[in-house]
């Protein structure tokens, strides 16, 4: 732990700290005039934000072998729903079978290689629109329209190539390539999504911006007062941060002003909702921003070194399917996609428009930014 001003520090941590926990250290830092701190400075090169060849490296060596999260389990409700799209540069489709269990695999047919989903739906088999070659929920190949054109081909022997899949904690993770990143840090974790939030928007976005640098702007509350003085600065704080470290993963807490009034609920009384946003980073490229009344699966994906596409799944907080609690998930959604999220989004597109400028070989990440020091840190070593 580390002391001095800035406030209490961080040790890396198997698992997120609880509720109250999270709110006793916050009310510490009201009183004190703290932070959380890290406890080193990194100083990540440009160049690592702008070579063709680090980017290969983080796809096929880290995107490709890390199980990472596809999409909640709210996408996948019942037997033949799918979610079809690219992950790490790879067609991958993920479908719910008939037997409950998901299954994910290389979104091509074993004929020539079309896809055999698009999009998000619902279907009782996967079929290749090209020639109509037909798949089971679990991947085999069912049906050759003329079969008697493909004379001794084996069906049984070109099923649909799996991937690697499995759910926990509301989310289907999805592991491409072997030998995976071993890594069971998110054992410790509460369930990230229940099963009465519902799924009610999509959407997908590209940005002409390195998918680090669109990362880095959700895992620092440092920049709050000078990015966001009209819209997050008047219910939250500048620059006060519970910062939890858990193997490659972490979780920033963005407390609001009105969580003060926890200072008068006895310890094991003390509720967060609505008091507080947790951001949680999920190694490497995908981050859960649990806010007010709406959460976001926000998924990364790199397309070049200065373009991303940003995938956002939006549940709502609970409630199942009430109205009352669809309707506030929206409404909230809407403030935040629509202030904030912009504003973050002029910064870090001007980042990007930086890198070329020849003023820094590298990056400084001080002791508030420790989350994203934590990240470079794993994925140097991982790359290592």
């Amino acid at each position: 732990m580390l002391g001095g001003k800035a406030g209490r520090g961080m040790a890396g941590m198997k698992a997120a700290m609880d509720d109250q926990s999270v709110a006793q250290r916050v009310l510490d830092h009201i009183a004190n005039g703290t932070t959380d701190v890290g406890q080193e400075v990194w100083r990540e090169p440009v160049a690592n934000y702008r070579s063709q060849e680090r980017l290969a490296a983080e796809i096929e060596r880290i995107l490709r072998r890390s199980p990472a999260p596809f999409c909640p389990s709210a996408a996948l409700p019942e037997a033949g729903s799918y979610v079809a799209r690219e992950a790490a540069g790879t067609p991958i489709v993920a479908v719910r079978g008939s037997d409950g269990t998901v299954r994910a695999f290389r979104n091509a047919c074993r004929h020539r290689g079309m896809q055999v989903a698009s999009g998000a739906g619902c279907a009782r088999a996967l079929v290749c629109r090209y020639h109509g070659w037909t798949y089971n929920l679990e991947g085999r190949l069912r049906h050759i329209p003329h079969e008697e054109g493909f004379p001794g081909f084996d069906k049984a022997a070109h099923p649909l190539v799996p991937v690697i899949a499995s759910e926990c904690l509301g989310l289907v993770f999805v592991t491409q390539d072997s030998p995976a990143l071993d890594d069971d840090s998110l054992g410790g974790l509460a369930r990230l999504i229940a099963p009465d939030q519902r799924l009610f928007a999509t959407a997908e976005r590209e940005f002409e911006v390195n998918w680090k640098i669109l990362l880095e702007g959700f895992i620092e509350g440092y920049h709050i007062k000078s990015t966001h003085p009209e819209s997050f600065l008047p219910y939250g704080f500048d620059n006060l941060n519970v910062i939890d470290l858990f193997g490659r993963h972490s979780r920033v807490t963005y407390p609001f002003q009105r969580i003060k009034k926890l200072a008068k609920v006895p310890a094991q009384e003390r509720r967060v909702e609505g008091l507080l946003t947790y951001v949680y980073h999920l190694f490497p490229n995908v981050l859960i921003t649990v806010l007010s009344r709406h959460t976001n699966v926000v998924i990364l994906e790199p397309l070049a070194i200065d373009r991303t596409r940003q995938i956002t799944y939006t549940l709502t907080n609970g409630g199942g399917d009430d109205p009352a609690a669809l309707a506030e998930a929206r409404r909230d959604a809407e403030f935040v996609g629509t202030t904030g999220a912009a504003e973050d989004r002029a910064v870090v597109q001007a980042i990007q428009r930086g890198l070329g400028s020849g003023a820094n070989e590298a990056f400084t990440f001080g002791k508030f930014e420790s989350a994203i020091v934590h990240f470079h840190k794993t994925l140097t070593a991982a790359l290592g």
